[in-house]
């Protein structure tokens, strides 16, 4: 099947939920090893459709297509070095045509013709797939309505057949206001271990219901999550997979400066 000029042929490819953190966990030895080994056992996708923490907007916006567009630096108080990097990726103009064939015509799209990739997408990308070959697309978070977010996981599922790998990148805790100990090897606090344990032992189980709870029913609360951006792009990866229910394989774990990077791959 064509869609839209989309040539077929390429594997299918699973649903991501990763950690992205800030700029400084690309010094992290063992979260850049993890992250290039991940990408390396996964076909090379065709396209990548990242949805990230840090583009909170509705309606659903869809990042600038032309090759090599500035990325954004949002973030503050690190190193100069960090503002230099650059992710430089092809055209992603097919791209963007796909996924707007797969929205429904009552669900407007808007394009942003400047913005480029923010730090929730380029951190992570530029480790696993360091060569910057892939047209990379980035989609806004239009709600923070669980229910609302796997609906539109569920249009972009097609996307994983014809070869795009769909991320949602957050942070699987991220209560920095409680933080104490500034370290990135701090022993994590109470909280997030029990939110970052029954959020693993949900997802294990495959119940979106308990999960899209998570506010009233998940431990830890409201502190793993004092907002929930970094948490809610997990819905839109749940909803690109298929079937639903299938256990995950969990391929990142452990704890940054306190904090469940706990990552997902959801078939």
């Amino acid at each position: 099947m064509d869609h839209v000029g989309w040539k077929p042929g390429h594997p299918a490819l699973p649903a991501l939920f990763l950690g992205h953190g800030a700029p400084p966990l690309l010094d992290d030895r063992r979260w850049t090893t993890e992250l290039s080994a991940w990408a390396a056992a996964l076909p090379k996708p065709a396209g990548i459709l990242i949805v990230s923490a840090h583009w909170e907007q509705a309606p659903v916006s869809l990042s600038a297509t032309a090759a090599a567009t500035p990325l954004v630096y949002d973030f503050a108080g690190f190193a100069p070095r960090f503002y230099a990097m650059t992710y430089s990726t092809p055209d992603a103009s097919a791209l963007a045509e796909l996924i707007r064939s797969v929205m429904p015509d009552n669900e407007p799209v808007h394009q942003h013709l400047s913005r480029g990739l923010d730090h929730g997408a380029w951190v992570p990308l530029r480790v696993m797939y360091p060569s910057g070959d892939i047209p990379v697309f980035q989609m806004s978070l239009p709600t923070d309505d669980p229910s609302r977010l796997i609906a539109l996981g569920g249009r972009l599922r097609v996307l994983r057949e014809l070869g795009v790998l769909v991320i949602g990148s957050g942070f699987l805790t991220h209560g920095l206001p409680y933080l104490r100990d500034w370290s990135p090897a701090a022993a994590p606090p109470s909280w997030s271990v029990d939110f970052d344990l029954w959020a693993t032992d949900v997802v294990r189980r495959g119940d979106l219901d308990e999960l899209s709870n998570f506010r009233k029913a998940a431990p830890g609360m409201p502190y793993a999550h004092p907002t929930t951006e970094h948490f809610t792009p997990i819905f839109v990866a749940l909803g690109a997979a298929s079937p639903l229910g299938l256990t995950p394989k969990e391929t990142i774990d452990g704890y940054f400066y306190g904090l469940a990077k706990r990552s997902f791959e959801i078939l």
